[in-house]
């Protein structure tokens, strides 16, 4: 025997003993205030399960729960105990026909979405892999938030409608100067660039959102830094969605240009392209920054290949390409 207390009612329920009938009409207290027909009931894991059908969206749900409207208490599914309600055989076999249309349909969306999300994820990860730097521990995030709470339910929440990515970063210090540096990145956070004390949020205690920039948590966007946890290969899967429409990347990285040979981002005079797995190669009239490129950590070379021929670069570790983006996008 299974039962349930229902703390301030003084009520214990007993889930597996029968409360309604097939057919019978239950309805929704508190969140919607919907209509449901009990169309199958069948044992679950704690007692019975009622299977219902949303009278309004014909949709499938299911409850472990239905109290008499004598006893309302609360939020709940609930059955009218004095005067019940019934749909009869055709009626249900009609509804059923259209819940299993409707079910069946989404199941088909569900699908769709399913694949195009992985299609997604491999053009996300080859970008990934081609703009997180070696050396990064963390990302910076913008998220934009839909506030969904409700006050007459005592309700506090958001969900989550677009991400986008703004850089990465060689540590897991929570610094909110970095964060308005990588704010400037997207024009809807541009504004967090500028210093104010109301939009630092530090919310590091249980339940809490840690750092965070932004008017709120609950609505309009805001900008964090998320640790990789287990490393960069366990990041370029978490965020391979996000990354797998370019619109959701705003790294401040010059444009890659795919050949047969190798990748090369072209600033100015100067070329940077893979030079192998591991190294990245600069070309071009570099004397002027020699010394720049030195302290970066490159090694010139006055015999590399570039194109068929020998000629002479810097070779630089791939982890340092973004600062080299940086430097000769400037210059």
């Amino acid at each position: 025997m299974s039962k349930v207390f229902l703390l301030g009612a003084g009520v214990k329920y007993d889930t597996t003993q029968q409360a309604v009938k097939k057919g019978q009409i239950i309805q929704m207290n508190g969140f919607c205030d919907d209509e449901y027909v009990v169309y199958n009931i069948v044992d679950g894991y704690n007692g019975l399960m009622y299977r219902l059908i949303n009278l309004r969206t014909n949709k499938f749900e299911q409850c472990d729960m239905v109290l008499p409207l004598s006893q309302k208490f609360g939020i709940g599914y609930y059955y009218d105990d004095v005067n019940p309600k019934f749909l009869d055989d055709f009626e249900m076999s009609i509804l059923r026909s259209e819940a299993e249309k409707i079910a069946q349909a989404e199941d088909e969306e569900a699908q769709r979405i399913a694949e195009r999300n992985e299609q997604l994820k491999a053009i996300g990860r080859v970008m990934l892999q081609k703009i997180i730097p070696a050396d990064a521990k963390a990302v910076f995030i913008a998220e934009f938030h839909i506030d969904e709470s409700d006050g007459m339910t005592d309700y506090y929440g958001y969900r989550t409608e677009r991400t986008v990515i703004l850089g990465f970063s060689p540590h897991t210090k929570d610094l909110f100067s970095e964060m308005r540096k990588y704010a400037g990145n997207f024009s809807e956070t541009a504004y967090l660039t500028e210093e104010n004390k109301e939009y630092e949020h530090r919310e590091k205690y249980s339940g809490g959102e840690g750092y965070y920039l932004g008017k709120s948590k609950y609505g309009g966007w805001i900008v964090q830094k998320e640790k990789f946890y287990n490393g960069r290969e366990q990041a370029i899967e978490r965020y391979a969605l996000i990354a797998g429409d370019e619109a959701n990347i705003c790294v401040k990285v010059q444009a890659i240009v795919q050949n047969e040979k190798a990748a090369e981002i072209i600033a100015g005079s100067f070329i940077i392209m893979d030079y192998s797995d591991k190294a990245l190669a600069v070309f071009g009239d570099t004397k002027t920054i020699k010394d720049q490129l030195k302290a970066l950590g490159g090694r010139f070379n006055p015999s590399l290949t570039h194109n068929g021929e020998k000629t002479a670069g810097w070779v630089f570790s791939k982890s340092k390409e973004i600062e080299l983006n940086n430097l000769l996008t400037i210059k």
